[in-house]
């Protein structure tokens, strides 16, 4: 437990990293926020939460076992992550030819709690990102002595509180400064650090160790 505990700080620090990386949650927290206000954008995050718990569940579950039996499996899957991230951030980096980059904030968001956490649930159940990390990052923080299983447990109930940390940041940001966020070089810019976050993601699951 007490090396599992030594890797919570660093854990701590790449998912806030992870979190602030622009991507589907963030567009869809800003949209919920400047088309909602900053309560129905809570109950979106509520639902971007509740979809990195599952993630960080199913890779408790289904993972660990995988993991324990084939070593070879979780290098596949490690570099599999990689090569997705990869060519994530270099879609973004396309998208950087539109006026407002990849953060549209013209669609509708939704008017309704319910609707909100459905959205964000959605937003984040079919978000790339949190899949790659759930499968391929959140096994990389469990200490080889630890129980692979409850080590991502543990680090998947983590997970939310740390993502949340920083949404709530962003509402209130956004609460400040919605006539700045909505200016399109603003999203221009947002699409840029998007990209290259990502691709830093890649590059960092690509040297990190294997168990």
């Amino acid at each position: 437990m007490h090396n599992l505990l030594r890797e919570i700080p660093g854990f701590f620090a790449a998912t806030f990293l992870l979190a602030m990386v622009p991507g589907q949650g963030v567009a869809m927290v800003l949209r919920q926020s400047i088309l909602g206000g900053s309560r129905l954008a809570l109950f979106a995050v509520l639902g971007n939460s509740t979809g990195l718990f599952i993630w960080g569940t199913f890779s408790a579950i289904g993972l660990s076992a995988i993991f324990i039996s084939s070593p070879l499996a979780f290098s596949i899957l490690k570099w599999t992550g990689v090569c997705v991230l990869v060519l994530l951030s270099l879609k973004t980096f396309i998208q950087l030819r539109n006026e407002s980059g990849k953060f549209d904030l013209t669609q509708k968001g939704d008017s309704s709690k319910f609707g909100s956490f459905r959205l964000g649930l959605i937003t984040n159940l079919t978000n790339v990102k949190a899949a790659v990390f759930a499968v391929a990052f959140l096994p990389q923080f469990v200490p080889a002595n630890f129980s692979l299983a409850w080590g991502i447990f543990i680090f998947g109930c983590l997970w939310p509180v740390v993502s949340t940390s920083w949404y709530l940041i962003l509402i209130w940001t956004v609460d400040k400064s919605a006539n700045v966020i909505q200016k399109p070089i603003v999203r221009r810019v947002l699409t840029g650090v998007s990209a290259i976050g990502i691709m830093v993601l890649a590059i960092g699951l690509a040297f990190s160790s294997s168990r």
